[in-house]
């Protein structure tokens, strides 16, 4: 009987989970919409917050996956919308790095607070030992993504 049990959990599981991709696609989608932005570049533009610094447009491909060319118009069309500007790096002239725009970067940060106003509320009733199984789970999550997109990518499914 345990193993039925668990069997319907990870049927369950899988069904919760394709509802909450679903969700934070249309999520992602109507917050790029409302911005104006390409879903591709409303991510990009969150992990270049996550970042640290300016990087270069190969490291953007990187980050998202995206051939450098295809990388270099999501960059024009951060740009474009005021996110980012180029500049030279100071250590090698010939490097462009991509920096962010701090005003509009706190602009999109405001816009993320109205937004989560209720997300921590979510995770009230965890202790601290559940919020580091979900912790753990979400950087599984994004690990096991990567290598997914990676072989989708290299054509092997």
């Amino acid at each position: 009987m345990a193993g039925d049990a668990r069997e319907r959990l990870l049927d369950e599981l899988s069904v919760v989970s394709r509802r909450y991709m679903a969700s934070y696609a249309l999520f992602n989608q109507a917050v790029a919409d409302h911005l104006g932005l390409h879903p591709t570049d409303l991510q990009c533009l969150n992990l270049l917050t996550l970042e640290g610094g300016p990087v270069t447009t190969g490291r953007i491909a990187g980050m998202t996956g995206l051939t450098t060319g295809s990388a270099t118009r999501l960059v024009d069309r951060l740009e474009k919308a005021g996110y980012v500007v180029r500049q030279r790096d100071a250590a090698d002239r010939r490097r462009v790095l991509v920096a962010t725009v701090p005003e509009r970067i706190a602009e999109f940060g405001r816009m993320w607070d109205r937004l989560s106003g209720g997300w921590s509320a979510l995770f009230d009733e965890l202790d601290d030992a559940e919020l580091a199984v979900v912790i753990g789970h979400m950087g599984r999550t994004v690990e096991f993504s990567a290598a997914q997109v990676a072989r989708l990518r290299a054509g092997e499914v």
